[in-house]
């Protein structure tokens, strides 16, 4: 696959219409920002641009107004951040397309910055309107796309605003994913050990097919694991499980043997009668799982054995926690596990909001090699599929 780079392109002087992920995680209450990790992966492509003299036009999605506008779902609580981080003024535009948009770009000076706002408000983005996508290419000269966590999604303008403006090229952060993630798909160190965890089978079942064949090891924990050991004819209690994949989960084991593969699945619990903080918590063996109580954590030998699969890696790839991490009795084998991936010294590679985040409360972000933004895309990405956004910058 063929994209150009940032550096091949001349910006000086010309209008880039840069897009980026600003889909912030927000206080519900006061509408403030509480995790700003979208906004600093954009910024060495915005100060890129900007540094070569290039008149940056940012636009986003933020939310799901379904094409509506929304007043609490703007963007503009995100200029003050960017600003901020910038070390320079930021303007905001109050819609994404029209007059209003065509004087703000017609004002902007080489060199500086201003954000469109929210994309959605408008039905054309979701839908990949052609009509849509040709008034945002009407407003610039050159395509930069830095969303990552967005370019999974065949929308406007990720997808057919690429295809009008030729002179186009992926941002820094969009190189720095589609590069991490190709190297798992196309050639990954060994041994490799993939990690899945979360709610659902349903959620993985194409990355543990595709990943399945590629690494040496995959360790599987939170709450998909108990449909994988329901597989087994073991007792989950009251855990979480998917009934209806218990016959796929089998055949994915059969599947892992056949390739002599290590499927490992936990062989002790974290227990309790039920998901809430102040539960009182056991830990029991992985086939004494009591009919009342609920599996929230993988234990501490299970924790122990799949940090000792880790250190021997060359390469690690997480998605998903291993427990209901939020909860600090049922957070220690998710933490125990993001302790063992950063002091194994492998390229590591973390996709998914909630793995990201356990990684930043377990203090071990700082030594992950690559943290996607993209929980969606990556997940995808390692699927195999072709991303409509990465594909789009084809040249």
């Amino acid at each position: 696959m063929a994209i150009r780079h940032l550096k091949d392109l001349d910006v000086k002087g010309k209008r880039v219409l840069c897009r980026v992920d600003f889909n912030v995680t927000v206080d519900k209450k006061t509408g403030k920002i509480t995790d700003d990790t979208r906004v600093v992966a954009s910024l060495p492509t915005i100060r890129d641009l900007a540094t070569r003299g290039a008149r940056v036009i940012l636009c986003s999605h933020f939310k799901r107004p379904e094409g509506k506008v929304v007043p609490s779902m703007s963007l503009q609580p995100v200029v003050a951040c960017l600003a901020k981080h910038l070390g320079k003024p930021v303007g905001f535009v109050e819609d994404c397309i029209g007059e209003s948009a065509k004087m703000a770009v017609s004002a902007l000076k080489d060199g500086r910055v201003i954000l469109l706002e929210n994309l959605r408000f408008h039905a054309g983005e979701e839908d990949d309107d052609p009509g849509f996508a040709k008034q945002l290419a009407e407003l610039a000269d050159v395509y930069v796309n830095d969303a990552f966590g967005a370019a999974h999604r065949a929308h406007a303008s990720v997808h057919a605003v690429a295809k009008l403006i030729p002179n186009r090229a992926a941002g820094l952060l969009m190189e720095k994913e589609v590069a991490y993630l190709s190297k798992v798909m196309s050639a990954p160190e060994h041994p490799f050990v993939a990690i899945l965890g979360g709610a659902k089978v349903s959620d993985k079942l194409g990355v543990i097919e595709s990943l399945l064949p590629k690494c040496d090891a995959l360790l599987i924990g939170g709450a998909m694991a108990y449909t994988f050991l329901k597989a087994q004819g073991l007792p989950t209690g009251k855990s979480l499980l998917e009934a209806d994949l218990v016959a796929t989960a089998k055949a994915l084991l059969e599947k892992a043997k056949a390739l002599k593969k290590d499927l490992l699945l936990p062989s002790d619990h974290v227990v309790a009668p039920k998901l809430e903080a102040g539960a009182p918590a056991t830990v029991v063996d992985g086939d004494k799982i009591p009919a009342d109580q609920m599996a929230l954590d993988i234990g501490p030998r299970t924790a122990e054995r799949y940090a000792a699969e880790i250190m021997g890696a060359s390469l690690v790839v997480w998605n998903g926690p291993l427990g209901v991490f939020e909860i600090e009795a049922f957070a220690q084998g998710t933490f125990a596990v993001a302790k063992a991936v950063a002091a194994s010294g492998a390229t590591s590679v973390i996709g998914g909001g909630e793995s990201v985040a356990a990684v930043k409360k377990a203090g071990v972000a700082d030594k992950i090699t690559h943290i996607s933004t993209g929980g969606g895309a990556s997940l995808e990405f390692l699927e195999g599929r072709t991303l409509p956004g990465v594909a789009a910058l084809e040249v």
